[in-house]
């Protein structure tokens, strides 16, 4: 994977020399660490908001008692996140799995939104 503003941060210099004031780790590499670092924290809370968007989501279905999978909304899904992964170049069968694994995770809370509608529902209709 190329990132132009990565890999201009190199100048085309020699090879980067060890450095004391950063515990002897190159220079590059800890450029390189710190912009993986920026990038994780994006991911995570990247994924606190779809799953802050995805429990409404399962709130609003177990409302309109909706099943908490919908198996040709996540075909769709996986085709459009392996083709904007082809495009990223990033290997789509990775994303697909990616995607995959996140998608199961929203099930799982989704069942329990319904599960916990369903058992409130109960005990307003006992007598």
């Amino acid at each position: 994977f190329g990132n132009a503003a990565l890999d201009e941060q190199d100048g085309g210099a020699e090879p980067d020399r060890m450095s004391e004031e950063q515990g002897g780790i190159p220079p590059q590499l800890a450029v390189y660490r710190a912009t993986i670092d920026n990038l994780d924290a994006a991911l995570v809370h990247l994924l606190a908001e779809r799953f802050r968007c995805t429990q409404q989501v399962g709130l609003l279905k177990a409302r309109l008692d909706l099943p908490p999978a919908d198996p040709g909304r996540e075909q769709q899904q996986v085709a459009r996140l392996r083709a904007l992964a082809e495009e990223s170049g990033l290997d789509p069968i990775f994303a697909e799995k990616f995607f995959t694994f996140i998608v199961a995770e929203v099930i799982q809370h989704h069942e329990e939104i319904r599960d916990d509608h369903e058992a409130e529902r109960a005990k307003q209709t006992e007598p």
